[in-house]
Protein backbone atom coordinates (compact mmCIF):
# COMPACT_ATOMS: atom_id res chain seq x y z
CA UNK A 1 0.00 0.00 0.00
CA UNK A 2 1.66 3.61 -0.35
CA UNK A 3 0.64 5.50 2.41
CA UNK A 4 3.07 8.58 1.57
CA UNK A 5 2.82 8.81 -2.41
CA UNK A 6 0.59 9.68 -4.45
CA UNK A 7 1.05 7.24 -7.24
CA UNK A 8 -0.89 5.19 -4.82
CA UNK A 9 -4.19 7.04 -5.29
CA UNK A 10 -5.52 7.40 -8.92
CA UNK A 11 -7.50 10.00 -9.96
CA UNK A 12 -10.60 8.34 -9.84
CA UNK A 13 -10.01 7.05 -6.47
CA UNK A 14 -9.05 10.72 -5.46
CA UNK A 15 -12.45 11.92 -6.98
CA UNK A 16 -13.72 9.48 -4.46
CA UNK A 17 -12.11 10.12 -1.83
CA UNK A 18 -12.93 13.88 -2.17
CA UNK A 19 -16.59 13.10 -2.28
CA UNK A 20 -17.07 11.15 0.68
CA UNK A 21 -15.03 13.05 2.62
CA UNK A 22 -17.35 16.19 1.77
CA UNK A 23 -20.75 13.85 2.76
CA UNK A 24 -18.60 13.44 5.99
CA UNK A 25 -17.53 9.37 6.03
CA UNK A 26 -14.01 9.44 6.53
CA UNK A 27 -11.74 7.53 3.78
CA UNK A 28 -8.41 6.88 6.00
CA UNK A 29 -8.20 3.80 8.23
CA UNK A 30 -4.36 2.43 8.40
CA UNK A 31 -2.53 4.90 6.20
CA UNK A 32 -0.62 7.94 6.75
CA UNK A 33 -2.43 11.52 7.35
CA UNK A 34 -1.06 14.12 4.86
CA UNK A 35 0.34 16.88 6.09
CA UNK A 36 -2.47 18.74 3.86
CA UNK A 37 -5.42 17.12 6.18
CA UNK A 38 -3.83 17.89 9.66
CA UNK A 39 -6.15 20.04 11.58
CA UNK A 40 -8.07 21.03 14.94
CA UNK A 41 -6.27 21.80 18.22
CA UNK A 42 -5.12 19.74 21.21
CA UNK A 43 -7.99 20.82 22.86
CA UNK A 44 -10.27 18.83 20.41
CA UNK A 45 -8.98 15.65 22.43
CA UNK A 46 -10.12 16.69 25.74
CA UNK A 47 -13.87 15.70 24.83
CA UNK A 48 -13.16 12.41 23.68
CA UNK A 49 -11.36 11.54 26.70
CA UNK A 50 -13.58 13.75 28.91
CA UNK A 51 -16.64 11.64 27.99
CA UNK A 52 -14.70 8.38 26.81
CA UNK A 53 -15.66 7.26 30.73
CA UNK A 54 -19.26 8.70 31.19
CA UNK A 55 -21.20 6.08 30.36
CA UNK A 56 -22.86 2.94 31.21
CA UNK A 57 -19.83 1.29 31.17
CA UNK A 58 -17.91 3.23 33.57
CA UNK A 59 -20.20 3.45 36.17
CA UNK A 60 -20.10 -0.62 35.38
CA UNK A 61 -16.06 -0.56 36.27
CA UNK A 62 -17.39 1.31 39.74
CA UNK A 63 -19.74 -1.55 40.95
CA UNK A 64 -17.29 -3.90 39.84
CA UNK A 65 -14.01 -2.72 42.08
CA UNK A 66 -16.58 -2.66 44.96
CA UNK A 67 -17.27 -6.42 44.59
CA UNK A 68 -13.68 -6.82 44.88
CA UNK A 69 -13.50 -6.88 48.53
CA UNK A 70 -12.34 -3.58 49.80
CA UNK A 71 -14.61 -1.41 51.69
CA UNK A 72 -16.03 1.78 49.44
CA UNK A 73 -13.38 4.13 51.44
CA UNK A 74 -10.38 1.87 50.02
CA UNK A 75 -12.10 0.86 47.31
CA UNK A 76 -12.32 4.92 46.41
CA UNK A 77 -8.59 5.23 47.72
CA UNK A 78 -7.24 2.94 45.25
CA UNK A 79 -9.55 3.72 42.69
CA UNK A 80 -7.81 7.48 41.97
CA UNK A 81 -4.70 5.99 42.62
CA UNK A 82 -5.10 3.30 39.90
CA UNK A 83 -6.79 6.09 37.59
CA UNK A 84 -4.16 8.34 38.00
CA UNK A 85 -1.40 5.84 37.26
CA UNK A 86 -3.18 3.78 34.60
CA UNK A 87 -3.86 7.67 32.91
CA UNK A 88 -0.90 8.59 33.10
CA UNK A 89 0.84 5.68 30.02
CA UNK A 90 -2.43 6.24 27.86
CA UNK A 91 -1.79 10.13 27.45
CA UNK A 92 1.36 9.50 26.52
CA UNK A 93 0.08 7.01 23.96
CA UNK A 94 -1.94 10.00 22.58
CA UNK A 95 0.92 12.70 22.34
CA UNK A 96 2.31 9.97 19.60
CA UNK A 97 -0.37 10.86 16.97
CA UNK A 98 0.18 14.21 15.93
CA UNK A 99 3.94 13.07 15.83
CA UNK A 100 3.32 10.40 13.22
CA UNK A 101 0.10 10.86 11.83
CA UNK A 102 -0.70 6.98 11.91
CA UNK A 103 -3.20 4.59 13.89
CA UNK A 104 -1.35 3.44 17.47
CA UNK A 105 -1.21 0.07 16.70
CA UNK A 106 0.52 0.36 13.32
CA UNK A 107 3.27 2.31 14.96
CA UNK A 108 4.19 -0.78 16.60
CA UNK A 109 5.74 -2.23 13.52
CA UNK A 110 9.07 -0.37 14.07
CA UNK A 111 9.54 -2.35 17.29
CA UNK A 112 8.22 -6.10 16.79
CA UNK A 113 8.48 -6.39 13.19
CA UNK A 114 6.05 -6.22 10.55
CA UNK A 115 4.52 -9.54 11.06
CA UNK A 116 5.62 -9.72 14.81
CA UNK A 117 3.32 -6.94 15.63
CA UNK A 118 0.62 -8.10 13.84
CA UNK A 119 0.64 -12.00 15.36
CA UNK A 120 1.23 -10.77 19.05
CA UNK A 121 0.22 -7.24 19.82
CA UNK A 122 -2.31 -6.38 17.34
CA UNK A 123 -3.97 -9.63 17.89
CA UNK A 124 -4.17 -8.69 21.90
CA UNK A 125 -5.57 -5.34 20.88
CA UNK A 126 -8.17 -7.27 18.70
CA UNK A 127 -9.31 -9.45 21.96
CA UNK A 128 -9.60 -5.67 23.23
CA UNK A 129 -11.58 -4.30 21.18
CA UNK A 130 -14.19 -7.61 21.23
CA UNK A 131 -13.74 -7.65 25.02
CA UNK A 132 -14.84 -4.32 26.28
CA UNK A 133 -17.22 -4.11 22.61
CA UNK A 134 -19.15 -7.37 24.65
CA UNK A 135 -19.00 -5.44 27.62
CA UNK A 136 -20.57 -2.64 26.16
CA UNK A 137 -23.10 -4.65 24.66
CA UNK A 138 -24.32 -6.31 27.72
CA UNK A 139 -24.75 -3.42 28.97
CA UNK A 140 -26.59 -1.52 26.30
CA UNK A 141 -28.99 -4.61 25.78
CA UNK A 142 -29.66 -4.66 29.48
CA UNK A 143 -30.24 -0.64 29.53
CA UNK A 144 -32.72 -0.99 26.18
CA UNK A 145 -34.81 -3.94 28.67
CA UNK A 146 -35.09 -2.01 31.06
CA UNK A 147 -36.15 1.17 29.13
CA UNK A 148 -38.21 -0.30 26.52
CA UNK A 149 -38.95 -4.27 27.63
CA UNK A 150 -37.63 -5.34 24.23
CA UNK A 151 -35.10 -8.46 24.95
CA UNK A 152 -31.38 -7.99 25.82
CA UNK A 153 -30.24 -9.50 22.13
CA UNK A 154 -32.40 -7.13 20.40
CA UNK A 155 -31.73 -3.53 22.55
CA UNK A 156 -28.07 -4.80 21.51
CA UNK A 157 -28.58 -4.81 17.89
CA UNK A 158 -30.61 -1.13 18.14
CA UNK A 159 -27.80 0.40 20.14
CA UNK A 160 -25.18 -1.26 17.70
CA UNK A 161 -26.70 -0.41 14.57
CA UNK A 162 -26.17 3.50 15.61
CA UNK A 163 -22.99 2.84 16.89
CA UNK A 164 -21.66 1.64 13.37
CA UNK A 165 -22.83 4.26 11.88
CA UNK A 166 -20.95 6.51 13.96
CA UNK A 167 -17.99 4.24 13.40
CA UNK A 168 -18.43 4.33 9.66
CA UNK A 169 -18.26 8.49 9.49
CA UNK A 170 -15.25 8.38 12.06
CA UNK A 171 -12.97 10.44 13.08
CA UNK A 172 -14.65 14.07 12.51
CA UNK A 173 -17.84 12.43 13.72
CA UNK A 174 -16.62 10.65 17.07
CA UNK A 175 -15.29 14.20 17.86
CA UNK A 176 -18.33 16.15 17.27
CA UNK A 177 -20.47 13.73 19.18
CA UNK A 178 -18.15 13.99 22.32
CA UNK A 179 -18.04 17.63 22.40
CA UNK A 180 -22.14 18.01 21.61
CA UNK A 181 -22.44 15.20 24.87
CA UNK A 182 -20.15 16.97 27.47
CA UNK A 183 -22.17 19.49 29.10
CA UNK A 184 -25.17 17.49 29.08
CA UNK A 185 -23.19 14.56 30.43
CA UNK A 186 -21.97 17.03 33.79
CA UNK A 187 -25.06 18.48 34.42
CA UNK A 188 -26.79 14.59 34.19
CA UNK A 189 -23.91 13.10 36.19
CA UNK A 190 -23.86 15.57 39.10
CA UNK A 191 -27.18 15.16 39.25
CA UNK A 192 -26.88 11.42 39.88
CA UNK A 193 -23.72 12.20 41.91
CA UNK A 194 -25.95 14.47 44.27
CA UNK A 195 -28.80 11.28 44.51
CA UNK A 196 -26.06 8.85 45.00
CA UNK A 197 -24.25 10.62 48.12
CA UNK A 198 -27.14 12.17 49.84
CA UNK A 199 -30.26 10.59 48.32
CA UNK A 200 -30.11 7.79 51.08
CA UNK A 201 -29.99 4.00 50.24
CA UNK A 202 -26.33 4.33 51.96
CA UNK A 203 -25.72 1.74 54.74
CA UNK A 204 -24.84 3.80 57.93
CA UNK A 205 -21.27 2.74 57.82
CA UNK A 206 -20.80 2.69 54.40
CA UNK A 207 -17.76 5.45 55.05
CA UNK A 208 -15.81 3.16 57.59
CA UNK A 209 -12.87 2.77 56.35
CA UNK A 210 -12.35 -0.41 57.89
CA UNK A 211 -8.80 -2.16 58.50
CA UNK A 212 -6.79 -1.93 55.00
CA UNK A 213 -6.08 -5.04 53.12
CA UNK A 214 -3.25 -4.68 50.52
CA UNK A 215 -4.89 -7.79 48.63
CA UNK A 216 -8.34 -6.28 47.63
CA UNK A 217 -6.73 -2.90 47.31
CA UNK A 218 -4.36 -4.17 44.67
CA UNK A 219 -7.13 -5.76 43.34
CA UNK A 220 -8.84 -2.56 42.43
CA UNK A 221 -5.49 -0.46 41.72
CA UNK A 222 -4.90 -3.29 38.94
CA UNK A 223 -8.64 -3.56 37.30
CA UNK A 224 -8.61 0.43 37.35
CA UNK A 225 -5.56 1.21 36.03
CA UNK A 226 -5.71 -1.64 33.26
CA UNK A 227 -9.62 0.15 32.21
CA UNK A 228 -7.20 2.96 32.20
CA UNK A 229 -4.38 1.42 30.01
CA UNK A 230 -7.33 0.12 27.92
CA UNK A 231 -7.81 3.04 25.80
CA UNK A 232 -3.46 2.92 25.20
CA UNK A 233 -4.04 0.48 22.11
CA UNK A 234 -6.38 3.48 20.19
CA UNK A 235 -5.50 6.72 21.80
CA UNK A 236 -3.45 7.81 19.48
CA UNK A 237 -5.73 7.28 16.74
CA UNK A 238 -8.14 10.62 18.03
CA UNK A 239 -5.60 12.45 17.52
CA UNK A 240 -3.54 11.57 14.13
CA UNK A 241 -5.03 13.91 12.37
CA UNK A 242 -3.55 16.71 14.80
CA UNK A 243 -0.60 18.57 12.66
CA UNK A 244 3.31 17.20 13.99
CA UNK A 245 4.34 20.97 15.37
CA UNK A 246 1.84 20.06 18.25
CA UNK A 247 3.66 20.06 21.50
CA UNK A 248 3.89 16.50 23.19
CA UNK A 249 2.69 18.03 26.84
CA UNK A 250 -0.22 19.90 25.22
CA UNK A 251 -1.37 16.14 23.58
CA UNK A 252 -0.68 15.14 27.05
CA UNK A 253 -2.46 16.98 29.32
CA UNK A 254 -5.76 17.24 27.06
CA UNK A 255 -5.53 13.53 27.21
CA UNK A 256 -4.46 13.04 30.72
CA UNK A 257 -6.57 15.67 32.75
CA UNK A 258 -10.05 15.13 31.16
CA UNK A 259 -9.61 11.31 31.25
CA UNK A 260 -8.39 10.93 34.66
CA UNK A 261 -11.05 13.34 36.40
CA UNK A 262 -14.06 11.72 34.44
CA UNK A 263 -12.72 8.35 34.91
CA UNK A 264 -12.35 8.55 39.46
CA UNK A 265 -15.45 10.60 39.09
CA UNK A 266 -17.79 7.84 37.45
CA UNK A 267 -15.64 5.32 39.04
CA UNK A 268 -16.21 6.12 42.51
CA UNK A 269 -19.63 6.98 41.26
CA UNK A 270 -20.26 3.30 40.43
CA UNK A 271 -19.11 2.03 43.73
CA UNK A 272 -21.15 4.46 46.00
CA UNK A 273 -24.46 3.36 43.54
CA UNK A 274 -23.34 -0.13 44.09
CA UNK A 275 -23.19 0.14 47.97
CA UNK A 276 -26.76 1.54 47.98
CA UNK A 277 -28.32 -1.68 45.72
CA UNK A 278 -29.22 -4.84 47.06
CA UNK A 279 -26.00 -7.48 46.68
CA UNK A 280 -25.70 -8.77 43.30
CA UNK A 281 -28.16 -5.85 41.16
CA UNK A 282 -26.46 -5.11 37.86
CA UNK A 283 -24.69 -2.23 37.01
CA UNK A 284 -27.55 -0.55 35.17
CA UNK A 285 -30.33 -1.28 37.78
CA UNK A 286 -28.06 -0.36 40.37
CA UNK A 287 -27.93 2.97 38.52
CA UNK A 288 -31.79 3.57 37.95
CA UNK A 289 -32.27 2.45 41.77
CA UNK A 290 -29.92 5.49 42.86
CA UNK A 291 -31.15 8.45 40.54
CA UNK A 292 -34.73 7.67 41.37
CA UNK A 293 -34.14 8.78 44.71
CA UNK A 294 -33.54 12.25 43.32
CA UNK A 295 -37.08 12.28 42.09
CA UNK A 296 -39.31 9.39 40.61
CA UNK A 297 -38.74 8.76 36.48
CA UNK A 298 -34.78 10.62 37.24
CA UNK A 299 -33.26 6.86 36.78
CA UNK A 300 -34.57 6.38 33.61
CA UNK A 301 -33.54 9.65 32.42
CA UNK A 302 -29.62 8.61 33.69
CA UNK A 303 -29.52 5.43 32.13
CA UNK A 304 -30.72 6.74 28.62
CA UNK A 305 -27.88 9.56 29.03
CA UNK A 306 -25.19 7.11 29.98
CA UNK A 307 -26.41 4.93 27.28
CA UNK A 308 -25.95 7.56 24.48
CA UNK A 309 -22.39 7.59 26.21
CA UNK A 310 -21.81 3.75 25.88
CA UNK A 311 -23.05 4.32 22.15
CA UNK A 312 -20.16 7.10 21.68
CA UNK A 313 -17.74 4.01 23.49
CA UNK A 314 -19.25 1.59 21.14
CA UNK A 315 -18.35 3.30 17.93
CA UNK A 316 -14.93 4.10 19.28
CA UNK A 317 -14.61 0.34 19.85
CA UNK A 318 -15.76 -0.44 16.83
CA UNK A 319 -13.98 1.85 14.79
CA UNK A 320 -10.71 0.72 16.70
CA UNK A 321 -11.22 -2.59 15.84
CA UNK A 322 -12.02 -2.12 12.26
CA UNK A 323 -8.42 -0.72 12.15
CA UNK A 324 -6.92 -3.41 14.13
CA UNK A 325 -8.29 -5.93 11.51
CA UNK A 326 -7.11 -4.29 8.63
CA UNK A 327 -3.50 -3.23 10.29
CA UNK A 328 -3.53 -7.37 10.76
CA UNK A 329 -4.24 -8.00 7.14
CA UNK A 330 -2.15 -5.77 5.40
CA UNK A 331 0.44 -7.36 7.47
CA UNK A 332 0.35 -10.32 4.93
CA UNK A 333 -1.58 -8.64 2.10
CA UNK A 334 -1.46 -5.12 1.09
CA UNK A 335 -4.75 -3.27 1.30
CA UNK A 336 -6.01 -0.45 0.08
CA UNK A 337 -7.14 1.59 2.59
CA UNK A 338 -10.71 2.34 0.99
CA UNK A 339 -14.24 3.21 2.61
CA UNK A 340 -15.44 -0.96 1.32
CA UNK A 341 -12.37 -2.72 3.64
CA UNK A 342 -13.87 -0.35 7.10
CA UNK A 343 -17.79 -1.34 6.24
CA UNK A 344 -16.30 -5.21 6.02
CA UNK A 345 -14.43 -5.11 9.23
CA UNK A 346 -17.05 -2.95 11.57
CA UNK A 347 -19.62 -5.26 10.17
CA UNK A 348 -17.47 -8.45 11.27
CA UNK A 349 -17.12 -6.47 14.63
CA UNK A 350 -20.91 -6.18 15.04
CA UNK A 351 -21.07 -10.01 14.38
CA UNK A 352 -18.50 -11.39 16.78
CA UNK A 353 -19.52 -8.81 19.63
CA UNK A 354 -22.76 -9.86 19.05
CA UNK A 355 -21.93 -13.83 19.05
CA UNK A 356 -19.95 -13.45 22.46
CA UNK A 357 -22.20 -11.14 24.02
CA UNK A 358 -24.86 -13.71 23.92
CA UNK A 359 -23.19 -16.52 25.38
CA UNK A 360 -21.50 -14.50 28.27
CA UNK A 361 -25.13 -13.03 28.95
CA UNK A 362 -26.02 -9.86 31.45
CA UNK A 363 -25.82 -12.45 34.35
CA UNK A 364 -22.07 -12.94 34.25
CA UNK A 365 -21.44 -9.16 33.69
CA UNK A 366 -19.07 -8.60 36.99
CA UNK A 367 -17.37 -12.00 36.34
CA UNK A 368 -16.36 -11.51 32.37
CA UNK A 369 -15.70 -7.68 32.33
CA UNK A 370 -13.55 -7.82 36.10
CA UNK A 371 -11.25 -10.73 34.35
CA UNK A 372 -11.00 -9.57 30.78
CA UNK A 373 -9.90 -5.95 31.87
CA UNK A 374 -7.34 -7.20 34.06
CA UNK A 375 -6.10 -9.93 32.30
CA UNK A 376 -5.87 -7.81 29.00
CA UNK A 377 -3.99 -5.37 31.36
CA UNK A 378 -1.08 -8.29 31.87
CA UNK A 379 -1.16 -8.36 27.88
CA UNK A 380 -0.68 -4.80 27.38
CA UNK A 381 1.73 -3.64 30.03
CA UNK A 382 4.78 -5.07 28.15
CA UNK A 383 3.44 -3.33 24.95
CA UNK A 384 3.13 -0.27 26.67
CA UNK A 385 6.39 -0.30 28.45
CA UNK A 386 8.22 -0.87 25.06
CA UNK A 387 6.23 1.00 22.66
CA UNK A 388 6.65 4.29 24.62
CA UNK A 389 10.48 3.52 25.34
CA UNK A 390 11.22 3.12 21.76
CA UNK A 391 9.02 6.74 20.77
CA UNK A 392 10.67 8.91 23.56
CA UNK A 393 13.75 7.12 24.73
CA UNK A 394 15.22 5.20 21.53
CA UNK A 395 13.95 6.72 18.32
CA UNK A 396 12.83 9.82 20.30
CA UNK A 397 9.45 10.29 17.47
CA UNK A 398 11.87 9.98 14.64
CA UNK A 399 10.29 6.89 12.28
CA UNK A 400 10.56 5.99 8.44
CA UNK A 401 7.23 6.34 7.28
CA UNK A 402 7.34 4.22 4.17
CA UNK A 403 9.00 1.77 5.51
CA UNK A 404 6.03 1.24 8.66
CA UNK A 405 4.58 -0.07 5.17
CA UNK A 406 7.63 -1.98 3.85
CA UNK A 407 7.25 -5.99 4.64
CA UNK A 408 10.78 -5.75 3.69
CA UNK A 409 12.42 -2.37 5.31
CA UNK A 410 14.32 -1.26 7.78
CA UNK A 411 12.49 -2.80 10.41
CA UNK A 412 11.94 -5.93 9.76
CA UNK A 413 9.24 -8.62 9.54
CA UNK A 414 9.98 -9.77 13.34
CA UNK A 415 11.35 -7.19 15.63
CA UNK A 416 13.35 -9.56 17.97
CA UNK A 417 14.48 -6.93 20.01
CA UNK A 418 10.57 -5.66 20.98
CA UNK A 419 9.41 -9.63 20.90
CA UNK A 420 11.85 -10.91 23.29
CA UNK A 421 11.10 -8.52 25.53
CA UNK A 422 7.63 -8.54 25.77
CA UNK A 423 7.55 -12.29 26.06
CA UNK A 424 10.58 -12.08 28.86
CA UNK A 425 8.05 -9.63 30.46
CA UNK A 426 5.21 -11.52 30.44
CA UNK A 427 6.89 -14.17 32.25
CA UNK A 428 8.62 -12.02 34.82
CA UNK A 429 4.94 -10.72 35.62
CA UNK A 430 3.57 -14.47 35.53
CA UNK A 431 4.32 -15.25 39.31
CA UNK A 432 2.94 -11.92 40.82
CA UNK A 433 -0.65 -12.32 38.66
CA UNK A 434 -3.62 -12.65 40.49
CA UNK A 435 -6.78 -13.29 38.37
CA UNK A 436 -9.67 -13.90 40.89
CA UNK A 437 -11.21 -17.73 40.71
CA UNK A 438 -8.41 -18.72 37.75
CA UNK A 439 -5.58 -18.19 38.86
CA UNK A 440 -2.55 -16.48 41.24
CA UNK A 441 1.11 -16.50 41.17
CA UNK A 442 3.49 -18.35 43.75
CA UNK A 443 4.90 -15.35 44.22
CA UNK A 444 1.28 -13.55 44.92
CA UNK A 445 0.43 -16.66 46.65
CA UNK A 446 3.07 -15.84 49.32
CA UNK A 447 2.42 -11.72 49.15
CA UNK A 448 -1.11 -13.17 50.57
CA UNK A 449 -3.02 -12.43 47.19
CA UNK A 450 -1.44 -8.99 46.16
CA UNK A 451 -1.39 -8.43 42.82
CA UNK A 452 1.90 -6.52 41.95
CA UNK A 453 2.56 -7.48 38.39
CA UNK A 454 2.09 -4.44 36.82
CA UNK A 455 5.20 -2.65 38.91
CA UNK A 456 6.94 -5.60 37.86
CA UNK A 457 6.36 -5.48 34.04
CA UNK A 458 6.67 -2.28 33.39
CA UNK A 459 10.69 -1.41 34.32
CA UNK A 460 11.70 -5.15 33.08
CA UNK A 461 10.13 -4.97 29.46
CA UNK A 462 10.89 -1.06 28.86
CA UNK A 463 14.21 -1.57 30.83
CA UNK A 464 15.10 -4.82 28.00
CA UNK A 465 13.97 -3.13 25.07
CA UNK A 466 16.23 0.03 25.92
CA UNK A 467 18.92 -2.21 26.47
CA UNK A 468 18.29 -4.45 22.94
CA UNK A 469 17.96 -1.12 20.72
CA UNK A 470 21.46 -0.34 21.73
CA UNK A 471 22.55 -2.09 18.87
CA UNK A 472 20.28 -0.35 16.47
CA UNK A 473 21.86 1.95 13.14
CA UNK A 474 20.17 4.81 14.34
CA UNK A 475 22.52 6.82 12.57
CA UNK A 476 21.13 4.94 9.47
CA UNK A 477 17.41 5.51 10.36
CA UNK A 478 17.48 9.09 10.91
CA UNK A 479 18.94 9.91 8.13
CA UNK A 480 16.05 8.46 6.40
CA UNK A 481 13.81 10.73 8.44
CA UNK A 482 15.35 13.75 7.09
CA UNK A 483 15.43 12.54 2.99
CA UNK A 484 11.87 11.59 3.95
CA UNK A 485 11.26 14.70 5.26
CA UNK A 486 7.22 13.59 6.47
CA UNK A 487 8.23 14.25 9.85
CA UNK A 488 9.28 16.97 12.84
CA UNK A 489 11.73 16.11 15.26
CA UNK A 490 9.81 15.31 18.79
CA UNK A 491 8.48 18.27 20.21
Amino acid sequence: MGPVDSPARDSAAQTGRDSAAHAGIEQHSIDWVPLSERHGKPSNVGAIWFVGSLNLTGLATGVVTLSMGASLVWTVVATVLGSLFGTFFMAFHSAQGPQLGLPQLVQSRPQFGYLGAALTVWVFALVNYVAFNTSDALLSGQAMNLLTGVPNTLGYLLAAAVATVIALFGYEWIHKLNKWLTWPFVVITAAVTASALFGGGLPDDAWNAGPFELAPFMLVFVFVAGFQLGWAPYVSDYSRYLRPDVPVRSTFWWTYLPSAVSGIWVFVLGAVVSAAAPEGTDPVTALKLSADRLFGGFGTVAVVVLLVGLLSIMAINQYGGSLTMISIVDSFRPVKPTRTIRIATIGIMLAAVGTVSTLVGIDQFNWFFANVVVVLTYLFIPWTAINLVDFFFVRRGQYVVKEIFNPRGIYGRWGWRGNLAYLIGLACMAPFMVITGLFVGPVAERLGGVDCSVLVGLPVSGGLYWAFARSLDLATERRMVREEGLLDPLH
